[in-house]
């Protein structure tokens, strides 16, 4: 049994959860929610000390014959409740307690972030205000040099034409070494970089040498190849081993594989295969058979 109440903050998907009251058939509130916050097992034990779930746990232990020494524990008697009550009036004024020191901490802590940010922007003020102080000076020798400029340009203006000699240009900067001729920039064509428009290197082709070769076989010799060494494995005297895939035959060509259609009738063909594979069977026998010494 829960001995005293616990308040905590409301959460959506933790406090909104059911049990079934096996007694009652129904489903009831574990928890007990009011506004933000929320009473642990509030709802259990509100139900366990209703008048409702009493009489319905007496009809269960008549209905089913149940232990009577068990039936208190399915009940809480009005006196447990009245002290959950008196729990629960503490536990919620602490909780405030709490939730106001939480809000003085944050406080504090809004103004020191409010004091640091103060200061920082009156240090940023005092800086424009001192390179304005050092500014002053020049200040007063800005007219002196606009003077002399605007008399430059009245001694260019009157000299010319009727004012007086005119104004030469010196090149003698251009006698102290020989004369350089600017033929524009040398770039390489197809070379460069992405602001020039060039082609990036992932996309070049790679320019083949004269002198390279092919090194080993191409990929068709090689199927043939392998190919031929396959049909070295199977037997030599299998059907059509010894047929040439390269002959022309006619229109009036006709399979021959297995003796069939050769001539005459088909026992007439077997018969002859037969035959004929035994003359070659006895054959090869008298060349395998050694020959007797000459004493």
């Amino acid at each position: 049994m829960v001995r005293s109440a616990v308040v905590v903050k409301y959460e959506e998907g933790v406090h909104r959860e059911l049990f079934w009251c096996l007694c009652c058939r129904q489903e009831v509130k574990r928890h007990l929610s009011h506004g933000s916050l929320t009473v642990l097992h509030g709802g259990l034990l509100q139900h366990f000390a209703s008048p409702e779930h009493k009489k319905e746990v007496s009809r269960f232990w008549w209905e089913n014959k149940a232990e009577g020494r068990l039936k208190p524990q399915f009940v809480i008697s009005p006196e447990d409740y009245e002290r959950f009550k008196v729990s629960l009036v503490k536990a919620l004024d602490a909780y405030e307690e709490r939730e106001d020191e939480l809000v003085k901490e944050m406080a504090a802590c809004i103004r020191e972030v409010e004091q640091s940010r103060q200061e920082l922007l009156q240090a940023t003020l005092e800086l424009p205000a001192e390179g304005e102080q050092c500014d002053g000076a020049s200040a007063f020798s800005a007219p002196v040099r606009s003077e002399s400029n605007r008399a430059v340009a009245v001694a260019e203006e009157q000299s010319g034409p009727s004012g007086g000699l005119p104004m030469v240009p010196d090149h003698g900067w251009l006698e102290g070494g020989p004369a350089l001729t600017f033929i524009g920039h040398q770039e390489a064509a197809g070379k460069g970089n992405i602001h020039t428009g060039a082609e990036p290197p992932w996309l070049m082709q790679d320019e083949a040498a004269p002198g390279s070769k092919q090194i080993g076989p191409s990929y068709e010799e090689f199927l043939k190849e392998r190919e031929k060494q396959n049909l070295q494995k199977l037997p030599p005297e299998r059907v059509g081993a010894n047929f040439d895939h390269a002959s022309q035959t006619g229109d009036g060509w006709l399979p021959s594989f297995g003796r069939v259609w050769n001539h005459g009738r088909r026992w007439q063909s077997r018969h002859q295969y037969k035959s004929e594979s035994g003359e070659k069977a006895a054959s090869q026998k008298k060349k395998e058979r050694p020959k007797p010494n000459n004493l």
